[in-house]
């Protein structure tokens, strides 16, 4: 057995493993998971910490400072550990628990922010860690996003890695878009290394603006690229390098999830959101390939960082990613089908108070409770918002009350007067399970995910025709 000298010698490294799949191809996942801190990211993690400190940008006694996903912010809190630094990390309300506690461990300083703010915004995790950097004595911040050190990383490492375990036979990397350092750094030596023989492959959320997506969230964490509907510009990272990868395969969040969940149950791999949408792309591009193909698929994470919510039944249920039990009385039960969907009734958080107003009236005199969602995306049948820019409500009684004891005018943007939002149910819940939490809410109206999309509006008297008596 191999002895180190440290947990720094345990970075990288990581096997390949040959998937049982469909087709011809042969298909081996590279489980990044299994290098020291559980990811792919412990590799750019000690390159930028080891070439700061060879450009004396990182002192003795410094701070080490990054906005992450949270994969980053293990990998440099590892890091930092090990070298006697402090490490301060910022991440979104969104990152998952399990990824936040595993940061603390490594003694890394934690400060969550909401999500949903523009990258302009002094609240954005990167607009906060840029902050925090510079008003630190001794602070260094990362930026995986623009540090050249990143895609070096697996230029270094990574790519070789694959070249050698596969005996120089790969002809397919197929690595998931965030930063985008793995994909351009192994990428680009995978392409010298076979004088271009190597296709390379991005997997990236099927509304990530990479993959030509209009940017809406998704719920893949490290992956993909989120635009604000207020961002100024949109700007992408330099550590990724669009020239080195041949294509990209949108993959929708559902069959990531599913393709995960499938294969811990069917292989005993235990991997995270993002591998699940890497490895459904490999399906794809493996699907396409010839007998003689080796494709490679870099798996970055656990799936032990995301027990609590994409291995959580209850989690899936509740954005709408399980269908549930189509024999028993579900939310579904209670909205209109597919075919006959409109759009959801819901108001944008620009829209003036006089206009939200006319809606809500008109609600009210259908008999219908006049109260909506809002947010800050544009709405209609081929855009339904997904649950986090369900950012509030209104509802008519707010809004007269406002303008009655003037703290609204009717040229205000809804934005000012919000309330807050709507109570969210899945599509497949069980319908008497969220009619009894509706029956103790104040608002008898609430949203139907589906795929983490809002889908319709249910009501209590909705739910409760499905409801068998006794419940």
């Amino acid at each position: 057995m191999d002895v180190y000298e440290s947990a720094l010698g345990l970075i990288g490294g990581t096997p390949l493993v040959r998937l049982r799949t469909e087709g011809a191809a042969a298909v081996y996942a590279k489980l990044e998971y299994l290098s020291i801190g559980g990811s792919a990211k412990d590799r750019i993690g000690l390159r930028m910490v080891e070439q700061a400190e060879k450009d004396g940008l990182l002192r003795p006694g410094g701070t080490v400072v990054e906005a992450t996903s949270g994969n980053t912010g293990i990998g440099l809190a590892l890091v930092a550990a090990e070298k006697g630094y402090r490490s301060l990390v910022v991440v979104t309300d969104r990152v998952s628990e399990e990824k936040v506690n595993t940061l603390r461990a490594f003694g890394a300083e934690v400060v969550i922010k909401p999500s949903g703010h523009p990258r302009q915004h002094p609240e954005h995790p990167m607009s906060f860690a840029a902050h925090l950097a510079a008003t630190t004595p001794g602070g260094w911040l990362a930026n995986q996003y623009d540090n050249p050190a990143n895609p070096e990383a697996h230029y270094l490492t990574t790519g070789p890695e694959i070249w050698r375990q596969t005996r120089g036979r790969v002809t397919h990397l197929v690595s998931c878009i965030g930063t985008g350092g793995t994909i351009s750094g192994a990428g680009r030596y995978l392409k010298e290394v076979s004088d271009g023989g190597v296709q390379v492959i991005g997997a990236d959320p099927a509304s990530s603006v990479y993959a030509g997506g209009d940017g809406r969230p998704y719920f893949i964490e490290a992956a993909g690229h989120f635009l604000h509907p207020d961002t100024e510009q949109d700007v992408w990272p330099t550590s990724y390098h669009p020239d080195v990868v041949d294509r990209i395969v949108p993959v929708a969040d559902r069959r990531a999830l599913h393709t995960l969940r499938q294969l811990a149950r069917d292989q005993g791999l235990l991997a995270g959101g993002s591998s699940g949408t890497a490895l459904a792309a490999a399906h794809e591009v493996a699907a396409g390939a010839g007998a003689d193909a080796v494709v490679v698929v870099i798996l970055p994470d656990s799936g032990r960082q995301y027990l609590s919510k994409y291995f959580n039944d209850t989690w899936m249920l509740r954005l709408g990613f399980l269908d549930g039990d189509a024999d028993a009385p579900r939310v579904a039960d209670a909205t209109p089908q597919d075919g006959d969907s409109a759009a959801l009734p819901y108001l944008n958080t620009r829209t003036p108070v006089g206009d939200a107003l006319n809606v809500l009236r008109a609600r009210n005199l259908a008999g219908v409770e006049p109260v909506l969602p809002a947010g800050p995306c544009p709405a209609g049948p081929d855009r339904r918002p997904t649950a986090p820019e369900l950012a509030g409500s209104v509802t008519l009684a707010g809004l007269e009350a406002a303008l009655q004891d003037g703290g609204a005018t009717l040229g205000d943007p809804l934005s000012d007067h919000l309330e807050p939002p709507l109570p969210q149910f899945g599509y497949g819940e069980p319908a008497h399970e969220a009619h009894g939490t509706l029956a103790r809410h104040p608002r008898d109206t609430a949203v139907v995910l589906r795929d983490g999309c809002a889908q319709a509006l249910v009501t209590s008297s909705g739910l409760s025709a499905l409801v068998p008596t006794g419940h």
